[in-house]
């Protein structure tokens, strides 16, 4: 019993600080919450209950970027990019079954990677996307979320090369992806997963993401812009060498 009781205060205490780091570093650069909190939870859960917890924790991490950012958040944004992307994520889980997974994450990272230099291009030549574009990007990245683990890094140079930032980038992002997230919830609960004992854990290790969060806004506010543009690209090198090497 006492050695039962220790193992549940070693795996709150565990779970909680890498959700108070995964809230920091979400809430800076947008994405990489569930990334930092998968291995323990796929440790402490099996890779089965691990799911749908890691889409509650998601779901937590973005609302709590729509809190912090709420006034900066461009809504227009959110509605093409979540009209497109929700049914995308059906699209997507349904053909998974046909695809190679693997190739698709290759491919993933190696267009990551190439995306840094053109949307260097892309801002020199004073060119971005526009309001139309983004449902054709809502769709492609909700159907790639149906297909493979996590698309949070995809994300971010298309709503860069829209013409937002720090702010209003991690804002606007986190409520246009929210539809996706609650897309894999219902899902989930459907195919019974998301069950009492996935949200209380969940909800808990969400408090220490939301925590993380709110202590985020201040990191972004003291970045200078060009500063944050340039972590941004360095994420996504990072990011791009990760799936590539998760391939193989």
């Amino acid at each position: 019993m006492i050695t039962s009781l220790a193992d549940y205060v070693l795996q709150g205490f565990v779970l909680g600080s890498l959700g108070l780091v995964a809230g920091v570093l979400g809430g800076v650069i947008g994405f990489g919450t569930t990334i930092i909190l998968m291995p323990a939870l796929v440790y402490f859960y099996g890779p089965i209950q691990a799911i749908p917890i890691i889409a509650l924790v998601a779901t937590v991490a973005n609302l709590s970027r729509i809190f912090l950012w709420w006034n900066q958040i461009d809504w227009k944004v959110c509605f093409v990019y979540s009209l497109a992307g929700a049914p995308a994520v059906v699209l997507g889980v349904n053909t998974l079954v046909s695809l190679n997974e693997k190739f698709i994450e290759m491919t993933l990272g190696f267009f990551l990677i190439a995306l840094i230099p053109i949307r260097r291009w892309m801002r020199n030549k004073n060119f971005y996307l526009k309001l139309w574009q983004m449902s054709l990007v809502g769709a492609g990245i909700g159907y790639l979320t149906g297909i493979v683990a996590t698309t949070g890094a995809i994300n971010t140079p298309f709503f860069l090369a829209y013409g937002l930032s720090k702010g209003a980038f991690l804002g606007t992002e986190a409520a246009s992806t929210l539809s996706i997230l609650f897309t894999k919830g219902i899902t989930f609960h459907q195919l019974g997963f998301l069950n009492t004992a996935a949200i209380v854990q969940g909800l808990f290790i969400g408090i220490f993401v939301l925590m993380g969060a709110i202590f985020s806004k201040k990191i972004v506010l003291a970045l200078p812009e060009e500063k944050f543009l340039m972590l941004m690209e360095l994420v996504m090198l990072i990011s791009g060498l990760a799936i590539l090497l998760m391939t193989f």
